[in-house]
């Protein structure tokens, strides 16, 4: 097994405490997604406006537009048609209720928890050197929101649904982004593995469904236990069609769970581009929220440093450098408390007070909708053609 010079440390570490799991994940920092790679290999050959075509068709079951097409791009949405035999459908409906009714801590919980957990990882090294979220954060930030929104909305994750679209879309961009990062001076295979590797989009994936769920409980929200089931399931098919393969691809949430433990033990200690992606994230979060006053945006960014903080812990905040006057460890012991009273103080208004849930509830949703990508109606497939965020074209 190839182990990249960054992992050796730490996969030692991680060994001692699940040694299967660890070899699989080391093991998949060395694999990317072969049938999307593919994919670009095909696209690289094809004039760039033709390529869209193509993507597009493939993306509206067009298949007449897929007819000139080489067989590997035609190929590729023609296995994407037949979902797994442990897709139920009907059984995504109790997380579409969840997710409506705890929208604004969900929100919460990713955008303070689980993608500052992701950036602590080497998952940063692809962002930075792109410049992705430095670059064009605030769109970055709109586009993952928008992706969590439509997975669920009722039939979000049906074959014309756009969580489905927009699931596959992230497959697509990741493996042109994979291949542009491979072809780049910048990026050292030997130390780091593969860009984008199965490894981190499977480790993505069990953070953003069971590491959520921990998250967004933290923050006051409530679940039953098949809501939460109903959410993992979700996010798996998501995962599925975003390209993990199925030996790293978590069944349930204790499995998802363990894969975040150990995944983050063979993570390598978080190094200046985690720290940079860190503060990237939490200071774009005003501008998604469309606050452009200084100050109202030094006070929101400083909230939501205490608020991560509280859900990462110490540990991680100290190494990625949070700012000390706005994160004491006093503070965020009390922020989530705090958190947590208003959560219920707002269910129990709304239980006495029907008028206001319709208002507060579509106040909420109104709120998440405004930090998503709804620029256009229609989903766009245009991919990346630079490495370099500001140099690419528009997509």
């Amino acid at each position: 097994m190839q182990i990249p010079h960054d992992y050796r440390e730490s996969y030692e570490r991680a060994r001692a405490v699940n040694p299967s799991l660890a070899d699989l994940y080391i093991e998949h920092t060395t694999i990317g997604d072969p049938r999307a790679d593919e994919l670009m290999e095909a696209l690289a050959e094809i004039e760039p406006l033709q390529s869209f075509r193509y993507l597009q068709a493939g993306m509206d079951q067009d298949w007449d537009g897929l007819s000139g097409a080489p067989a590997t791009i035609t190929e590729f949405f023609r296995d994407l048609e037949t979902p797994p035999d442990w897709v139920d459908y009907d059984a995504f409906a109790p997380s579409v209720r969840m997710f409506h009714r705890n929208s604004s801590v969900i929100l919460g919980g990713m955008i303070a928890g689980v993608l500052i957990e992701g950036f602590s990882t080497n998952i940063s090294k692809s962002f930075y050197v792109t410049g992705r979220l430095r670059d064009r954060g605030v769109r970055r930030l709109q586009q993952n929101n928008r992706h969590m929104i439509e997975l669920f909305f009722p039939g979000g994750l049906a074959r014309h649904g756009d969580g489905w679209k927009l699931s596959v879309r992230v497959r697509l961009i990741h493996a042109r982004v994979r291949r542009l990062l491979s072809e780049s001076d910048d990026w050292q295979a030997e130390q780091w593995g593969t860009p984008l590797s199965a490894a981190h989009i499977g480790y993505s994936v069990a953070a953003f469904s069971a590491r959520l769920l921990k998250h967004m409980h933290s923050l006051g929200a409530k679940s039953t236990p098949e809501e939460r089931a109903s959410f993992m399931q979700a996010w798996r098919y998501s995962g599925h069609l975003m390209g993990v393969p199925d030996s790293i691809l978590y069944e349930r949430e204790a499995d998802a769970l363990e894969l975040f433990r150990i995944g983050a033990l063979c993570e390598p200690t978080p190094d200046f581009e985690s720290v940079v992606m860190a503060h990237a994230l939490v200071n774009s979060g005003p501008l998604v929220a469309g606050i452009s006053d200084p100050q109202e945006s030094i006070s929101l960014s400083n909230y939501i440093y205490v608020i991560s903080r509280a859900l990462i812990g110490d540990e991680l905040a100290a190494r990625l450098k949070y700012p000390p006057n706005a994160t004491s460890r006093f503070g965020a012991r009390l922020a989530l408390p705090m958190f947590r009273i208003t959560q219920r103080l707002d269910r129990l208004l709304r239980r006495l007070f029907p008028q206001r849930a319709m208002n507060s509830d579509f106040a909420k949703f109104s709120v998440l909708l405004d930090v998503a990508n709804y620029e256009d109606d229609q989903i766009s497939y245009r991919l990346p053609d630079h490495v370099y965020a500001e140099r690419s074209s528009e997509w």
